[in-house]
């Protein structure tokens, strides 16, 4: 998922990028581990730190592992700087020497509320990972042996609980969402699809042949993708389930007409002959309408959303060669057995005269109701949260909470912060207003721990003066701060270097600033706060982008939201235009714009009153939504211009007539497409589930506005005429 995105078009990712080449790569594991005692200074539970903290250098691809047991104390014996583990050889110490480092533990910077809660009820172990990137199943290697060792270690000591997070497991979710979905939506739908279809046509026959269209049609979608070297993700692991959903139209359509035909008195072959001479066209049209809107996906700067529009697009198109090809074909030949029945045509042709008759408050009431559902949208705000893209089924999320509540935050804000010339990282003027920095962030809502070279520098500091509290500050002199620096690096042990932390020639350092319980708007508003405390305090060569990859998906929906508008208005124009060409009336593909339109504005305006926060998944809705709903509408002014041209109905006739012969398939339609992306919204995984529960919504507005809505205006324009 990570890897999939369009780095080189996100400004921020190139200082994300060189972030990451110029200290390390920030793919960690956290293990939390909250004892029953709430006491982590407990002797078994630093017995089982440092056993899980030895372990932990033994996972895949671990170059640096961070403990309460591990941590680099400094301290001082006459004139030697003494640096050593916090803890050594936890089974052998004293009630004294725990006193002792629990008093030193939580009077350091640098471990509370990143290693070690204030309270001291939970205590953290973070593993740093340098994934090559050779392997898509790295993470979940990471994933499977830090899983296996928590485990491990809660068998050996029976009152710790482990809660394992971080940016692998963050990763690794992403494909589980993938895996889960597949497994357990797809077959779903196939039942809901099986039920519901049978249902409407009340054929097994017709059921079953529509069902081989659909499968033949995500067989072929899918065999494409594979061929195209697509790789499934959380999004586009959809599209079978949106393929099959799509596929059943133009099935239903054709199959409602022939048994409508049937009806009438003709035999099957004639019924088949007359179906595709009325469907063959509008059933043309709407494939094409809906692959151009997934196909304007393509503008999303979230390459899954690309590849998800791409793969639907081929499936819907493969789709209309079935329908138009193999079903007919199959259907001449197996056996239909088709009784007169005239009550489902008389409900549709009834529904259609109370329309006409009473079009005019119609007309009214719709328009006062499509205003006052999409004067919603003013509700909307554009915020996301990654963390929550995932529901409690998965023990990743539950863990990522429970971390947020009791220990530190999920998301990262990192500024690399330039000296402006070699060695200049010990400037105390540096210094200082990296201190003062740090200070302001301390001081900002949601900020749970800030990591910076200044802690470090004090902690140094004190040591040097025999450990004497009131020299924890920053050195006054470049030259021994140098020393102090050189000598602490000196004697730390190898994969606990400030390699994370300075930059070759110490020209620069990292400041990280971790988040908790934090949405993407909050944290864009806070990174650009930083910057402009930066631009006001610091020198100009210090001044410096927020980085990370919390900071990256903060911007991904604000950027999609506006490439996605411009994929929408190039979709509508062109599915306009088609339309227009079609139906060879300008009047009638103009009119077509506010049927297609209002129900993806409604869709956002119902949503912006219920829910209010729109992310990464609602954003590419509009465009996507609009080569779905156009289908019905299509369909619609098909028939009635068929009753205008062929058989010389006036208005109010044709509205009738194509309520007759289509609103059946309409509502079939409807109804499995609705059902179909309602299926999404039982997804674990937020951005699948938001994008079904919004799209089903938008559907049945669809339907609402092409029964009372489009039949009104068609005749108020047509007779004004």
């Amino acid at each position: 998922w990570v890897a999939g995105f369009a780095w080189n078009r996100w400004p921020r990712s190139v200082e994300y990028a060189a972030l990451e080449n110029t200290y390390t790569k920030n793919d960690n594991v956290i293990f939390v581990l909250a004892p029953q005692s709430g006491n982590v200074f407990a002797p078994e539970v630093l017995l089982a730190v440092e056993e899980l903290t030895n372990e932990a250098w033994k996972l895949p691809y671990s170059s640096r592992v961070d403990s309460l047991t591990n941590f680099q104390h400094t301290r001082a014996e006459e004139d030697d700087l003494i640096v050593e583990d916090l803890v050594i050889d936890a089974a052998s110490l004293t009630a004294e020497d725990i006193s002792r480092i629990k008093e030193i533990a939580l009077a350091e910077p640098l471990l509370v509320n990143r290693i070690v809660s204030p309270k001291a009820h939970v205590t953290g172990i973070n593993v740093n990972c340098v994934l090559p990137g050779a392997d898509l199943n790295e993470s979940h290697q990471v994933h499977e042996k830090a899983t296996a060792l928590a485990k491990l270690i809660e068998e050996k000591h029976p009152g710790i609980t482990l809660y394992t997070t971080g940016g692998v497991m963050i990763d690794n979710a992403f494909g589980e969402a993938s895996e889960q979905d597949m497994k357990t939506l797809i077959p779903l739908m196939f039942l809901v699809l099986l039920l519901v279809m049978f249902i409407a046509l009340r054929s097994f026959t017709g059921t079953m042949t529509t069902f081989a269209v659909i499968l033949f049609s995500v067989i072929t979608g899918m065999g494409l993708a594979g061929w195209l070297g697509i790789i499934l993700t959380p999004p586009s692991a959809n599209a079978p389930t949106i393929i099959l959903t799509l596929a059943v139209a133009d099935s239903i359509h054709i199959l409602a007409t022939v048994f409508q035909q049937m009806r009438m008195g003709l035999s099957r072959k004639e019924a088949i002959t007359e179906s595709l001479r009325i469907n063959l066209q509008p059933i043309f049209v709407t494939s094409i309408t809906t692959a151009i809107g997934f196909l304007a996906m393509n503008f999303s700067d979230a390459p899954p959303f690309r590849d998800l529009g791409n793969i639907v697009a081929m499936g819907i198109i493969a789709a209309f060669f079935y329908s138009i090809l193999f079903l007919p074909a199959i259907m001449a030949v197996l056996p239909i057995r088709i009784k007169p029945r005239d009550s489902e045509l008389n409900a549709y042709e009834k529904f259609g005269e109370f329309v006409v008759a009473k079009r005019t408050p119609i007309f009214w009431t719709m328009f006062i109701f499509i205003v006052l559902v999409t004067s919603g949208m003013s509700k909307i705000t554009l915020d996301d949260d990654f963390v929550r893209y995932f529901d409690d089924r998965f023990d990743f999320r539950v863990a990522s909470d429970y971390c947020e509540d009791n220990l530190t935050g999920m998301s990262i804000i990192d500024w690399d912060l330039n000296s402006g010339e070699d060695g200049g990282i010990n400037n105390p003027e540096y210094l200082k207003t990296v201190e003062d920095f740090a200070n302001w962030f301390r001081t900002k809502d949601y900020v749970r721990h800030v990591y910076s070279l200044t802690d470090v520098m004090k902690q140094l500091n004190r040591s040097m003066h025999g450990d004497d509290e009131s020299w924890y500050r920053l050195p006054d002199n470049r030259q021994l701060a140098a020393q102090y620096l050189l000598l602490y690096e000196m004697s730390l042990p190898f994969g606990l270097d400030l390699n994370d932390r300075l930059n070759v020639d110490k020209s620069a350092s990292r400041l990280t600033v971790n988040l908790a319980n934090i949405t993407s708007s909050q944290l864009r508003i806070l990174e650009e706060e930083g910057r402009q405390w930066l631009a006001d305090n610091a020198p100009e060569h210090m001044y410096a982008y927020g980085s990370g990859l919390s900071v990256v998906f903060s911007h991904i929906s604000e950027r999609n939201i506006k490439s996605m508008l411009s994929a929408s208005v190039l979709a509508l124009i062109l599915i306009s235009g088609i339309l227009i060409i079609v139906l060879r009336s300008f009047k009638l593909g103009f009119l077509s714009l506010l049927p297609n339109l209002a129900p993806a504005f409604m869709g956002f305006g119902l949503w912006g009153i219920l829910v209010g926060r729109v992310g990464l998944a609602v954003s590419v809705l509009i465009a996507m939504t609009i080569g779905i709903v156009v289908d019905d509408t299509v369909h619609f002014l098909s028939k009635y211009r068929r009753a205008r041209t062929e058989h010389d109905l006036d208005p109010r006739q044709a509205v009738v007539f194509s309520f007759k012969t289509v609103g059946a398939p309409i509502m079939m339609t409807t109804i499995i497409l609705a059902c179909g992306f309602s299926v999404l919204a039982f997804s674990g995984f937020k951005i699948n589930s938001d994008m079904g529960t919004m799209t089903a919504i938008t559907i049945v507005f669809a339907l609402i506005l092409d029964f009372l809505f489009l039949p009104a205006v068609l005749i108020k324009l047509e007779e004004r005429k």
